[in-house]
């Protein structure tokens, strides 16, 4: 009997990460690994809040991820050729084609350095002549600090966004795990040199931008070296790779991601924006906790999705429709597991946010975070349809619906803030108000493929 007890859990583990098709074992696989190393994300996100706060304070540290938001709206300028790739790498690799899977992977490294070299040097050249100090609304004392933040900041993201095609080849083979594995180490490494910071020097934002960028950057390269020298070394980017012919498989693809992108930077990036123009850096600050703290179900939710997009590309390509069928079912009961944990999370949010920062760090109005669990329980109830979607390039209707979102979005949160005087919690109900194809096109649009067979727009 005991020895029943012992091995009959043990094979039944087993036989569930041994057994079923590849795509679903490589899955699991990955989920297993992706919850140890997402684990260790999230405690060194939550280590990391508290640290930065107490490093440069609240309201300097709601300007850091003001600044750092607004940075990141550059990212339209991948015109979408990262998601081109992930799809273009997948599909070349199901049909055993190494040699166009390497030829993509060349050709977008080529285009996105030199679309990034020269996004750099206008951005060098224009940003001395930007005031961002009145833009974040602060001192105009920290004008020069901020110039130069900006430099660093916007540096980093041009150079990261070169380097991390590695983790798109990585996901599109369906091994998110080692994808999380690289933001993790950098991570850590922000970490260990904003602890080294707070013992050894005095408030710096500069200080603060050279440890949040330079170690995931450090990262990225050796994460480069290593897998194109080892297991991806015939996907090497190679010069003699380049053909632009190809450019046009991934810009078709590209650009109808690039407007889907361009759509969730106006409508997520710009939130912080938002709020700092019209409240404060320090309810930007207090915006952001709700968002990482109720981001930690999104974040359990993605270790468990990141292998769908891809694995449903080849399920799709070799008409394996239960298995889509399979996984959307499950992803639907993890759904209400998680929406169960996140009740949990926000009856007892006053308190953990008292242990995590410190008493009187933050004010964080409960509404806010009713809100935001709100918001992360619909993302994720979206999620799982977005991503099979994307993942079969069926993109036609996302893309209808991302040119009115982000339109939708702003008209939205302004009217809210403006004319009905509701606090920052208006960023996450315009946000959940403006995002009608998670919640509303996506799952019909799956339903129609896969349970009526259905073509013609729904497929494109």
């Amino acid at each position: 009997m005991i020895n029943w007890l012992i091995t009959t859990p043990f094979a039944y583990f087993k036989s569930y990460f041994a057994g079923g098709a590849v795509r679903s074992v490589k899955a699991r696989n990955n989920i297993l690994a992706s919850f140890v190393i997402r684990g260790c994300s999230i405690g060194v996100s939550l280590l990391l809040v508290p640290l930065t706060i107490d490093y440069v304070n609240p309201t300097r540290y709601g300007i850091w991820l003001t600044l750092s938001s607004i940075v990141g709206w550059f990212s339209f300028f991948d015109v979408g050729l990262t998601q081109g790739l992930r799809n273009k790498f997948a599909e070349a690799k199901a049909k055993g084609d190494d040699v166009t899977a390497q030829i993509y992977v060349s050709t977008t490294f080529a285009i996105l350095s030199a679309i990034f070299t020269c996004v750099w040097l206008v951005f060098i050249g224009v940003n001395r002549f930007v005031d961002w100090a009145a833009i974040l609304h602060v001192p105009a004392s920290m004008g020069t600090e901020l110039t130069m933040l900006t430099v660093i900041v916007f540096t980093y993201f041009c150079l990261q966004f070169v380097l991390r095609i590695i983790t798109t080849i990585i996901i599109a083979d369906q091994q998110p795990a080692k994808s999380s594995l690289i933001d993790v180490l950098g991570q850590v490494g922000s970490l260990l040199i904003v602890f080294l910071l707070v013992r050894l020097t005095q408030g710096s934002l500069i200080n603060l931008g050279v440890a949040l960028c330079m170690a995931p950057l450090l990262i990225l390269i050796g994460a480069n070296f290593y897998f194109f020298k080892g297991v991806y070394k015939r996907y090497r980017p190679s010069f003699s790779k380049i053909k632009l012919s190809y450019a046009k498989g991934l810009l078709n693809l590209g650009l109808v991601f690039f407007v889907i992108q361009v759509a969730g930077i106006i409508q997520y990036q710009s939130a912080n924006f938002i709020i700092a123009s019209n409240f404060s850096p320090l309810d930007v600050t207090s915006y952001n906790i709700v968002y990482r703290y109720f981001g930690i179900l999104s974040m359990v939710f993605a270790i468990f999705l990141n292998p769908f997009w891809s694995a449903s590309t080849e399920a799709y390509l070799k008409k394996d429709i239960q298995w889509i069928k399979n996984g959307i079912r499950k992803y639907n009961l993890l759904n209400i597991a998680l929406a169960a944990v996140g009740a949990v999370m926000l009856f007892y949010s006053e308190e953990i946010y008292t242990l995590w920062l410190g008493k009187d760090t933050v004010d964080i109005a409960f509404t806010l975070s009713v809100w935001g669990f709100i918001y992360f329980n619909m993302s994720m109830f979206g999620g799982k349809y977005v991503s099979f979607l994307n993942g079969i390039s069926a993109l036609r209707i996302q893309f209808l619906a991302s040119l009115a979102s982000p339109v939708l979005y702003v008209v939205i949160v302004l009217v809210l803030i403006k004319y009905y005087h509701v606090g920052v919690h208006a960023v996450f109900i315009a946000a959940i108000l403006a995002n009608l194809n998670a919640y509303l096109l996506a799952p019909w649009q799956y339903h129609q493929i896969i349970n009526r067979n259905k073509k013609g727009i729904w497929v494109r």
